[in-house]
């Protein structure tokens, strides 16, 4: 059985913008992780912090999301997803930190 994805929005001690994703994302539910990403990147031009460090499972239609939004994020993550953001290419081309 799937997780449920949650997805919640708020600000980290610094201040800036953050959407933390828990649970799984997948086929079922990019598109509601898509556009909760694309409502959370600041107009501002300020990077939106992506923390993906409870998500469990990230399959191709969640990496789409990341890679689409790659030039205004900065994506936090367990170490369970760091080889699939970095195989991936995500890593190249947007800041990856490990937690």
């Amino acid at each position: 059985m799937t997780t449920a994805l949650i997805l919640t929005s708020g600000q980290d001690p610094d201040g800036a913008p953050v959407l933390t994703a828990t649970g799984e994302i997948d086929m079922s539910n990019a598109e509601t992780f898509a556009t909760a990403l694309g409502r959370a990147v600041p107009p501002s031009g300020e990077p939106l912090v992506v923390d993906l460090t409870a998500v469990e499972y990230l399959d191709s239609a969640g990496l789409a999301a990341l890679f689409h939004h790659a030039d205004r994020i900065e994506v936090v993550t367990s170490p369970l997803l760091t080889p699939l953001l970095t195989v991936s290419g995500l890593a190249d081309i947007t800041t990856v930190r490990t937690r």
